[in-house]
């Protein structure tokens, strides 16, 4: 077996399990389970008529590149959402099954292990957990940058010493983040764009949340890097998906684009990884990125929910709105797991710890001390879940 298959850490969910385990909740309330990023909105009609429509393709062997349709239809929504014109859709695009899988494949596709010294993939710190187990099973360290509140939540790249730079192949970043909802600025995005230059890593963009925003869309990759004149996107490749934009999760449908000279070794990794889309899946996801409306109305939703359970939660906590994301990203009292585990106990309302979504870096976790909040039940669940929270922290003050 694969060695590196030992340093895998257990999954949030898993340790939300065992935290839970031998709590019985408060059998008078019903549960409201604001753990899991999951989209629970419904999904669009013409995505599941174009599914079903569509269900003759399952007697075709799909081509791991996708269909033209489908990448035209990616390259329709690159120019709509950010402004970018006359995308090579042979080779900048490529359809993948959700970000998840492809986060996974890409770091194994990028990372070059063989040398003397191991080679570093960066990751933000709180993190989706992808980002790390893929580099571990790729032979890489994973070197944690701490998003902390004082940095807006960012990673601070001027932190990395030089000598860690020289040993990076790949930087994860994640904007809007998750968990925090924070968006990366130009300026964080050309100080990032110096640094690959300078040592010559590969960035992957993880931006599933970009349409999920409060106020202004939030700046994405390759619009970051357009604006300031990379249009060859050079070692920047970034991830998206139907999952949160459209809610489709179990669709398992996203794309990537970027810089064609990574994604051409990245399609002859997937060509043998056995990857390829279903044809319905690829005619239901034209559908999806052609139609604003239904993102439009899904944002609305979460808007309202953010309007009504944000003030509530602030009442007895630090948390303040987003700016992107379906998170609360909220500071509590003493140890987190403890509150997370007492709050189930006692209010039958299931958040995550942040702990679990962090790893000590640096002499601190930046996931230690705050909870996640994914307003993903319906508003009426969501506002209910708010005013127990308030109820449970007031009680512990």
């Amino acid at each position: 077996m694969n060695p590196n298959l030992s340093l895998l850490h257990p999954y949030p969910f898993q340790k939300l399990r065992e935290l839970f385990l031998g709590v019985v909740p408060n059998p008078d309330l019903k549960p409201v389970n604001l753990s899991i990023g999951e989209p629970k909105h419904a999904t669009p009609t013409l995505v599941t008529e174009a599914l079903t429509a569509n269900l003759g393709g399952l007697a075709q062997y799909p081509a791991t590149q996708g269909s033209e349709a489908l990448r035209q239809a990616a390259a329709r929504w690159l120019s709509r959402r950010y402004g970018l014109r006359g995308l090579d859709i042979q080779r900048e695009i490529l359809p993948v099954n959700g970000s998840r899988e492809a986060l996974f494949a890409f770091v194994q596709a990028v990372v070059d292990a063989s040398g003397a010294e191991k080679p570093v993939v960066i990751s933000p710190n709180p993190f989706y957990q992808i980002y790390e187990g893929a580099a571990l099973l790729a032979g890489a360290e994973p070197y944690y940058l701490n998003c902390l509140a004082d940095q807006r939540f960012q990673p601070d790249w001027a932190s990395v010493p030089a000598e860690v730079w020289a040993r990076t192949q790949l930087v994860f970043v994640c904007s809007p983040g998750n968990p925090t909802g924070s968006v990366m600025s130009l300026n964080d995005w050309q100080d990032l764009f110096e640094l690959s230059d300078r040592y010559g890593f590969v960035i992957a963009s993880d931006e599933c949340y970009s349409e999920i925003y409060c106020d202004a869309p939030p700046l994405g990759g390759l619009e970051a890097a357009a604006t300031l004149g990379r249009d060859d996107f050079a070692n920047l490749v970034m991830f998206t998906s139907l999952s949160k934009r459209s809610n489709v999760p179990g669709m398992r449908s996203g794309f990537v684009a970027g810089d064609a000279r990574v994604l051409e070794k990245f399609l002859l990794y997937r060509t043998y990884h056995g990857s390829a889309m279903s044809p319905a899946i690829q005619a239901a996801s034209v559908a999806a990125w052609d139609d604003e409306a239904h993102v439009e109305h899904n944002r609305q939703l979460y808007a309202e929910k953010f309007a009504a359970v944000t003030p509530v939660v602030a009442q007895a906590l630090d948390v303040s709105l987003p700016e992107a994301s379906f998170y609360l990203w909220a500071k509590v009292p003493g140890d987190d797991a403890e509150f997370a585990r007492e709050l189930y106990r006692e209010q039958h309302v299931t958040v995550l710890p942040g702990s679990y979504l962090a790893r000590d870096a640096h002499g601190v976790n930046p996931g230690a001390g705050y909870i996640r909040i994914a307003l993903v039940a319906p508003l009426a669940e969501c506002q209910e879940a708010a005013e127990r929270l308030v109820t449970f922290a007031r009680s512990r003050a």
